[in-house]
């Protein structure tokens, strides 16, 4: 019936009393299941109050802690053409060892006694040296007797002006001597003419007395000429003293310019004999580099560039080596919202790639099958992925890392922070929200001082 009418027999006649009635109004439906479900509801109420460990999920790697424990390449640092291999993958090598032997590709070094001949060159330009610096030390001493003997002359020279100067005043003196002695003669041949003519003297007296004049007058001329003489040997001496003084420093100045002309020239042969050594040096080293060696102990990864007779540039890498000691490490990457929950020393757990974990990421009591790690570096700069990459090295508090793990193996990280709900956690993941931002205790204590300054 559609039940459409205001008369509801279902309320005047009881269906329960029929067979079919009794089937189906007297039968409990689902009342298990619903059971389930109340219990089931009331445990997840309890379970969204329990603890939840909010944490930072994180793909990477196995590393190595140090740089120079990582996998690495051997580049020939000259070109060259490979000759002989003395290793093969898989083998372990100790530092020094010969890994193989190259050849030069060069013209300029095909010569096997290069570095002999270059030597001998080094040899005869010091023998160079020596004999201009012998030049120099010569010219020092031509110099030195050139200088003495200008000294000499000078001293030689003055005592020639002193003498002319001397002999000078005593002419002069002469010379005024000789002029006294006319006046006194002329005076006399007056006196003796005048008396000759009054009749008092004979005329005898007279020529003798005119005699004497004569000769007086004769010396005086004599004297004026000794007198010229020494003056002019004194203007010799002076024009002597300049052309020694000429003379020497032309003398000198030419013996210097010998001697700086064979310094320069002994400079510029050290400057050769320098440049020689340095190529000597240049060649020794290189004959040592047609040898490549193993720079640490290892074992030999790959042969990048096999074969004999192989010609390479310098640079190019030749043979990869494995350290055969190292510290394990990961690297791992977070995003860039997570970065600044991340500090150095932060606790971290890992579980790699190979080695069975039951994981539960926000109860890390429960979870079986990971390993401990600390931060021990944080990138300052974003990786070409998007994300900053994280180095993690072992916990010395928790148990060692497998012995098996290898190098370049994958593994995920699990940076654990704060403790909050699951109701919390469920209502942050809902929303996108980053986890709990928060501080170290000694970031805190370290901030809230600054604070107080």
């Amino acid at each position: 019936m559609l039940n459409i009418s205001h008369n509801q027999l279902n309320k005047k006649i009881s269906l329960s009393t029929y067979k079919s009635g009794k089937d189906i109004f007297n039968k409990d439906y689902y009342k298990q299941f619903n059971k389930f479900l109340l219990v089931a509801a009331i445990i997840l109420f309890i379970v969204l109050f329990l603890p939840w460990t909010q944490n930072i999920t994180g793909e990477g790697l196995v590393t190595t802690l140090k740089p120079d424990h990582r996998p690495q390449t051997i580049q020939s640092q000259i070109p060259g053409r490979i000759e002989e291999w003395y290793v093969q993958e898989g083998d372990e090598v100790k530092k020094g060892d010969t890994i193989l032997r190259i050849s030069e590709v060069k013209s300029e070094y095909f010569d096997d006694r290069l570095v002999e001949r270059t030597n001998d060159q080094i040899q005869a330009k010091s023998s160079s040296v020596n004999a201009y610096q012998g030049k120099v030390e010569a010219l020092n001493r031509q110099i030195l007797a050139l200088k003495n003997e200008q000294n000499l002359k000078f001293e030689q020279t003055k005592n020639k002006l002193m003498q002319a100067r001397l002999k000078v005043q005593s002419d002069s003196i002469d010379l005024e001597a000789a002029k006294t002695n006319l006046t006194i003669a002329d005076r006399q041949f007056n006196r003796i003419q005048t008396l000759q003519d009054e009749g008092l003297k004979a005329v005898k007296d007279v020529e003798e007395k005119r005699l004497k004049l004569q000769e007086t007058q004769a010396k005086l001329i004599s004297q004026e000429n000794k007198y010229l003489a020494s003056k002019n040997e004194v203007l010799n001496a002076q024009i002597e003293l300049s052309r020694i003084q000429q003379e020497y420093v032309d003398k000198i100045s030419k013996a210097q310019s010998d001697m700086f002309t064979a310094q320069s020239s002994q400079f510029d042969t050290e400057a050769q004999v320098t440049k020689l050594e340095n190529e000597y040096t240049n060649y020794k080293v290189r004959n040592s580099l047609l040898y490549v060696t193993a720079p640490q102990n290892g074992f030999i990864n790959k042969a990048l560039r096999g074969g004999v007779g192989v010609t390479f540039k310098e640079g190019e890498e030749l043979v990869g080596i494995m350290p055969s000691k190292y510290d394990l490490a990961v690297e791992t990457f977070v995003r860039p919202i997570d970065l600044p929950l991340l500090h150095i020393d932060e606790k971290v757990r890992v579980q790699f790639d190979g080695w069975p974990a039951i994981v539960f990421s926000g109860w890390p009591n429960v979870s079986y099958g990971t390993y401990g790690a600390k931060v021990v570096a944080i990138e300052r700069f974003i990786s070409d992925n998007g994300k900053y990459r994280v180095l993690l090295a072992p916990d010395e508090t928790d148990h060692e890392w497998p012995e098996a793990i290898r190098v370049g193996s994958g593994a995920r990280t699990i940076a654990l922070l704060q403790d909050v709900p699951i109701w919390f956690e469920l209502w942050r993941q809902i929303n996108s929200f980053p986890p709990n931002y928060y501080q170290p205790e000694g970031s805190k204590t370290t901030a809230n001082k600054d604070s107080k300054k």
